[in-house]
C-alpha cells in the first residue's frame, strides 16, 4: 500500500493535527459533529515534506492521489471540475499545525475559466448573477496572479481604482456586470504582460500550481519570522485544505463573516465579530470595505443567523474553549469554513480560563495549561493606552527584546540618565550598546533603546531582570552619540525629545503616547495559585538589592538563586575602594583595601536576608574579570593614583596589563579566587557575619547561606576555594559563638565541569546551570557577536532559534542531564537549580523541569 496523502473531511478528527493540519483536523471534526461544511479534502503535511524533498515540485504519484481525491469530491458535490454544465468552484487554503494567521496563502475560486464563465451564466439569465461570476473570475485572477505567480497585488488594485474612477463610483460592489467583466479581461492581460504567458484556463493545472504555491508559502519571510517567534518548528510542514467554494458574494441574500464565540480582547463571554454583505471572506480581513457587526446579521439573515448562533454553542461545547470562526452565507443558507482556539489577550486568556472552570467545563489543571506563558510576561508592565496606541504609526521598528512601555525624554549616557532622573525627569535610555557601567543609568531610564545587540544582548539581559521597557538591535538608526543626537525616519532627535518604545513589538514612536500601569488582581492570582497547586519547580529570583528583592517577594519568588555581588561594587564609595584592591602591589595593600568594602557588603547582604525574611539565599561570589571595574577617564584615573600615592603612569600601566584578548574565557570567576583568596576571605566574612546578625534579630527564621563559587571547572579547583571559604566562614561562626548552617556550590558554566560532575559533586552541595555561558563554551559562540551572523543561520535552516533565548535541547541540554545523571548517586542531597536568561523561556522551562531540576 502506497503512503496516504490525501484524507475527505469524513475521515479525519480533531487529534489528526500534525497530519491534516490544525484547519484541516477541525474541518473534519466539524463535519463529524454534523455542521454544515462543504465536503473537501486534505493534503497532508507530510506531502509538504516530500513536495521541498522532491526539489518544490509535486510529484506525480501525489498529482494522481489529488486526482482521485477531486473525483469524490465531484461525486458528494454533484458538480465538476471544469464542467460546462454544472462546474464545480473550489478554494485552496494552507493549514499548519499550529495557527499562524495571515502568514500563508490562500486562493478562492479556481476552477474558473471563459468557458465555465460563459456555461454558468447561460444557465442562469438574472442579470445579477452575470455580475457575480465576473466578480468570481476577477477575484480569482488578481488572488491566482498575487499568491500562485507572485505579481503584486498592486498592478491589479490600479485597474479597479481605475475603473472605479471611470464610472464614478466608491466602492467595487457599485460595478456592473460588464465593467467587472471588462476588469477580468484587463486582469487577464496585466498577468501575461508580467509573466509573459496566458492565464493558465486547464482547471487542473490551476490546482496544481495552486498546491505547490500553498506549500511553498511555508517558506516565505514572514512565515519564518512568525515561527522564529513563536516556537513552531520548520520541519512540521503545512497542509493544503480544497473544499468546494461557497459564495457569500453570490448576492444580497449571500454574505460572510469572521466570529469569536467570546470576546478576543477582554474575555467577556458574548459573540463578537463582523459580517458583510454580498462578499467573500478575504474582504472582512482586509479591511476593503467596512463590516456590520455579527448581532446586524440578525436582522438581515434571520434563519442563517439562529442556527450560527446555535452553532457556536455547539462549537464551544465541543472545543471547551473560545473559537475564532470563519463562514459564509449562501442563499440565506449557513456555511462553517474554519474553526480553531482563538487567539486572544493575556487579560482575555486568564478571564476565558477562569470563566470555563466556573462554567465547569474546565479543570483547574486544564485552566492553568491553558494560558500562553509568553502572554503573560505582557501583564507584568506598564502598557500603552491601547487606543492611543492604536491611533499612532511606528516610526521605526527594533527587536522587543523587554516588554513594556516606556515614554520619555531621549538622554545618551548613563550619567546624564541618572542625573535627569534625580530632578524627576523621565528618560529614556538610547545607546549604541550597553555596557555593565551603564547600569545605573539604566535602572534610572523608562526604557533603554540600543542601535546593536539582539535579544540576549547585555542591555535586552538586564532590562529584563529589572523588568525594564528595552528595544534592541533597532539598526535603522543613524547615531551621533558625540553630539547627542540620532536620525530615524528622515527626522533627527535630539537629547530631551520625546520617544516611545514598545518592548512587547519592538516598536519606536515619536513623541508620548500614554501608559497605563499593570496590576496582579483577580484572575491573574487565581490562576498563579491554581499553577502553585501543580507545579514542581521551585522559582527563585535573581536579586542584586533589597528593593529587587522585595519585589520578588511579592510576586511569590521563595528565595533568591542567584545574588550577583559584582553589582553591588559600581556604586561610587565602593568603586574607589575596589579600584584600590585592583591596583595594589602587596597581598596587605589588597586586604586593606578589602577591608573598606568588607562592611559594606555586610550591610548589602543584612538588607538581602532581612527582605527574604528567612528564605534561601545564593550568594554568588565575584564573576566578571577585572577590567570592568577599572577606570576609564582620565579624572578617576588620577583620583585613583592620588589615593594610593602612585604615579599615574603606573595605574595606567596596571589598567594596561589587565586587558585581555577575550575576556569571558579569561581572568574571572573562581580564577581570581584562586589568584587573590583574599576576595574570597572577605566576601565570606560579609555573609557569615550578615547571616549571624540577622539570625540573632529573628531567632524564628531559617538562615542558611547558600555560597556558590562561579566558573568551576576542574574539582580541585572548587576544593582550592572552598577550603578557603570553609575555613574563614567556620571561624567566624565559632569566634561568635553561633551555630550557623551554610552550604557551598557551584556553577555549572563549563562544559568541562558537566563531563566531570561526577568528580564536582563530591565537594560540591548543589549545583546551578548558568547556561547563558554553558551555551557560550559549548556552541563557541560569544553572546555579543553572535546576533552579527546568527541571521543567516536562519535563512539557511541551520539553526531555528536563538541558542542564547531558547535553550538547545539537543547539545547544552544533554550536557546539564549528563551532569545531573553523573553528580546526583555521588552525592543524593545534591540541589540543582538554574539560573540564567532560559529560566524565563517556557520550552526550556519544561525541559528543565523533565530533567528533574529542583
Amino acid at each position: 500500500m502506497a503512503k496516504k496523502y490525501c484524507y475527505m473531511f469524513s475521515e479525519g478528527n480533531a487529534n489528526m493535527r500534525e497530519l491534516l493540519g490544525g484547519k484541516g483536523a477541525n474541518l473534519a471534526e466539524m463535519t463529524n459533529i454534523g455542521l454544515p461544511v462543504p465536503q473537501g479534502f486534505t493534503i497532508s503535511t507530510e506531502a509538504c515534506t516530500q513536495f521541498y524533498e522532491d526539489g518544490r515540485k509535486i510529484n506525480s504519484d501525489i498529482m494522481a492521489e489529488v486526482m482521485e481525491y477531486v473525483k469524490k469530491m465531484e461525486e458528494i458535490n454533484g458538480k465538476k471540475f471544469g464542467d460546462k454544465q454544472n462546474p464545480l468552484l473550489v478554494s485552496v487554503r494552507s493549514g499548519a499545525r499550529a495557527s499562524m494567521p495571515g502568514m500563508m496563502d490562500t486562493i478562492l475560486n479556481l476552477g474558473l475559466n471563459d468557458e465555465v464563465a460563459a456555461a454558468m451564466i447561460a444557465g442562469n439569465p438574472d442579470p445579477k448573477f452575470e455580475r457575480f461570476v465576473y466578480d468570481s473570475f476577477r477575484r480569482f485572477i488578481q488572488m491566482f496572479s498575487d499568491v500562485v505567480m507572485e505579481v503584486g497585488k498592486k498592478y491589479f488594485e490600479k485597474l479597479i481604482d481605475d475603473m472605479k474612477a471611470k464610472k464614478g463610483v466608491k466602492y467595487d460592489v457599485e460595478l456592473d456586470a460588464n465593467d467587472l467583466k471588462e476588469l477580468a479581461n484587463q486582469f487577464k492581460a496585466e498577468y501575461k504582460n508580467q509573466l509573459g504567458t496566458d492565464f493558465p484556463s486547464d482547471p487542473i493545472e490551476q490546482l496544481k500550481l495552486a498546491i505547490e504555491a500553498v506549500f511553498r508559502s511555508w517558506d516565505n519571510p514572514r512565515a519564518n519570522v512568525y515561527r522564529r517567534d513563536n516556537d513552531i518548528p520548520y520541519s512540521w510542514g503545512t497542509a493544503v485544505n480544497v473544499m468546494p467554494m461557497v459564495f457569500g458574494n453570490l448576492n444580497d441574500e449571500s454574505g460572510t463573516g469572521v466570529a469569536f464565540t467570546r470576546d478576543p480582547a477582554t474575555g467577556e463571554k458574548k459573540l463578537m465579530g463582523e459580517f458583510l454583505k454580498n462578499a467573500q471572506g478575504e474582504d472582512v480581513v482586509a479591511g476593503v470595505r467596512t463590516p456590520m457587526p455579527i448581532t446586524q446579521m440578525e436582522q438581515e439573515f434571520p434563519e442563517a443567523y439562529k442556527e450560527f448562533v446555535k452553532v457556536c454553542k455547539i462549537l464551544e461545547d465541543h472545543y471547551r474553549d473560545m473559537q475564532d470562526m470563519e463562514f459564509t452565507v449562501e442563499n440565506k443558507k449557513l456555511y462553517m469554513l474554519q474553526c480553531r482556539n482563538g487567539k486572544r489577550t493575556a487579560q482575555a486568556a486568564l478571564k476565558i480560563a477562569c470563566d470555563l472552570v466556573d462554567e465547569g467545563m474546565r479543570t483547574e489543571e486544564e485552566a492553568v495549561a491553558m494560558i500562553d506563558p509568553r502572554n503573560l510576561d505582557t501583564l507584568l508592565h506598564p502598557q500603552f493606552d491601547a487606543k492611543a496606541l492604536k491611533a499612532a504609526t511606528p516610526v521605526g521598528k527594533g527587536l522587543g527584546a523587554s516588554p513594556g512601555a516606556a515614554c520619555g525624554k531621549i538622554v545618551f549616557t548613563a550619567e546624564d540618565a541618572e542625573a535627569w532622573n534625580s530632578r524627576g525627569e523621565k528618560v529614556v535610555l538610547v545607546r549604541l550598546e550597553t555596557s555593565p557601567e551603564d547600569i545605573t543609568g539604566m535602572k534610572a531610564s523608562q526604557g533603554i533603546l540600543t542601535v546593536r545587540g539582539g535579544m540576549t544582548s547585555h542591555a535586552a539581559v538586564v532590562a529584563r531582570g529589572m523588568g525594564t521597557c528595552c528595544v534592541s538591535g533597532c539598526g535603522d538608526i543613524n547615531m551621533d552619540e558625540e553630539n547627542k543626537k540620532f536620525t530615524l525616519a528622515g527626522k533627527t532627535y535630539h537629547e530631551g525629545d520625546f520617544i516611545s518604545i514598545d518592548g512587547s513589538t519592538g516598536n519606536i514612536y515619536d513623541g508620548i503616547i500614554p501608559t497605563v500601569d499593570a496590576q496582579i488582581a483577580g484572575e491573574f492570582g487565581r490562576i498563579m495559585a491554581w499553577a502553585d497547586k501543580f507545579r514542581k519547580l521551585k522559582v527563585r529570583t535573581n536579586a542584586d538589592t533589597p528593593a529587587d528583592a522585595k519585589k520578588a517577594r511579592e510576586l511569590g519568588a521563595e528565595g533568591i538563586g542567584l545574588c550577583r555581588t559584582e553589582h553591588m561594587f559600581f556604586d561610587s564609595d565602593r568603586i574607589a575602594a575596589f579600584r584600590e584592591m585592583i591596583c595594589s602591589d602587596t597581598v596587605e595593600e589588597r586586604e586593606k583595601a578589602l577591608d573598606k568594602i568588607e562592611p559594606m557588603q555586610q550591610g548589602d547582604f543584612e538588607a538581602l536576608y532581612e527582605a527574604l525574611e528567612g528564605c534561601p539565599v545564593t550568594i554568588r561570589f565575584l564573576d566578571p574579570p577585572l577590567h570592568e571595574f577599572v577606570p576609564t577617564e582620565e579624572a578617576d584615573i588620577e583620583a585613583l593614583a592620588k589615593a594610593q600615592g602612585k604615579p599615574v603612569e603606573k595605574i595606567k600601566a596596571i589598567i594596561a596589563s589587565l586587558h585581555e584578548f577575550n575576556p569571558m574565557m579569561g581572568h574571572r570567576g573562581c580564577r581570581l579566587a584562586v589568584t587573590y583568596p583574599e576576595i574570597a576571605k572577605m566576601q565570606t566574612k560579609a555573609v557569615i557575619k550578615a547571616a549571624i546578625n540577622v539570625k540573632k534579630n529573628h531567632p524564628d527564621w531559617n538562615v542558611a547561606p547558600e555560597i556558590m563559587i562561579p566558573l568551576v571547572g576542574e574539582v580541585k579547583e572548587l576544593k582550592y576555594v572552598k577550603d578557603v571559604v570553609v575555613e574563614t566562614a567556620d571561624a567566624v561562626i565559632k569566634e561568635a559563638g553561633s551555630d550557623l548552617k551554610y552550604s557551598v556550590g557551584t556553577m555549572i558554566e563549563i562544559p568541562r565541569a558537566a563531563l566531570t560532575a561526577d568528580e564536582i559533586a563530591k565537594e560540591a552541595d548543589f549545583f546551578c546551570f548558568g547556561t547563558n555561558d554553558l551555551t557560550q563554551m559549548t556552541f563557541g559562540f560569544s553572546r555579543d557577536d553572535a546576533g552579527k551572523f546568527l541571521g543567516a543561520y536562519y535563512d539557511a535552516k541551520i539553526y531555528e532559534n536563538d541558542p542564547f533565548s531558547k535553550l538547545d535541547q539537543n547539545g547544552v541540554g544533554k550536557l546539564m542531564k549528563m551532569a545531573i545523571d553523573l553528580g546526583k548517586p555521588v552525592n543524593p542531597n545534591l540541589h540543582c537549580g538554574i539560573c540564567g536568561e532560559h529560566g524565563g523561556d517556557p520550552t526550556s522551562v519544561e525541559f528543565c523541569h523533565k530533567i528533574g531540576l529542583d
